[in-house]
């Protein structure tokens, strides 16, 4: 069967490791909970994260739920993040995915807006070519 497909690092011959994307999984305790229900500073929060990390908004949209909590998602032409939030345990789920600029940075802006006292990331490359 003939080969169709090559990774970049096949076609430059080399053994390069090409990815696409970088995806930040974060699970993000704060100090300060009242933070995570509150939709216009999470709003303010998400913005400069995206401004620090060097990215494009291309939309942004947040749902406040009752009695608390609530999503999140900023639109990027480098992809997209994205916030869940849980006030009542000092808890939030965040998603950073972009192609292009910094996600390490725009979460460091994250953890500082949110008051974050404990954060664990998972990375994962994304679109792995090579």
């Amino acid at each position: 069967m003939e080969k169709v497909f090559a990774s970049r690092g096949e076609l430059l011959g080399t053994a390069e490791r090409i990815v696409l994307g970088k995806h930040l999984i974060v699970e993000l305790w704060t100090r300060d909970p009242h933070v995570l229900d509150d939709p216009t500073h999470l709003r303010e929060s998400l913005l400069a994260a995206a401004r620090r990390g060097g990215f494009t908004v291309v939309d942004v949209h947040f749902h406040e739920f009752s009695p608390h909590g609530v999503t999140g998602v900023v639109l990027l032409a480098e992809s997209h993040m994205s916030i869940h939030t849980w006030p009542e345990y000092g808890y939030a789920a965040v998603d950073v995915f972009a192609c292009s600029g910094d996600p390490w940075a725009a979460m460091a802006e994250l953890k500082e807006r949110l008051h974050a006292e404990h954060v664990e990331i998972r990375e994962l490359d994304r679109g792995v070519l090579g």
